[in-house]
């Protein structure tokens, strides 16, 4: 059981900035059966957990990609200027 404070958290506030909900969720019962409005909104979070999760992963392939793509031209220059 989390202890009550009379003051946010900078993890209280980051929470909150992402969903205004998210306090109020942390702090309900997990026994307690979920109601429509919640499920509706849990499943909105893993849309959204994942599509930024596939947004992330193309980034890091970009990324990868574009270092290579340096790494070869390099190479090709330092191979053609050779004497």
């Amino acid at each position: 059981m989390e202890r009550e404070v009379p003051w946010a958290t900078a993890t209280d506030l980051a929470e909150y900035a992402y969903c205004p909900r998210a306090l109020y969720y942390r702090r309900q019962d997990p026994s307690a059966p979920e109601l429509p409005s919640a499920a509706d909104g849990r499943r909105y979070h893993e849309r959204s957990l994942a599509a930024e999760r596939r947004r992330e992963a193309r980034r890091a392939t970009a990324g990868a990609g574009l270092v290579l793509a340096v790494v070869a031209v390099g190479v090709g220059l330092a191979w053609a200027l050779h004497p």
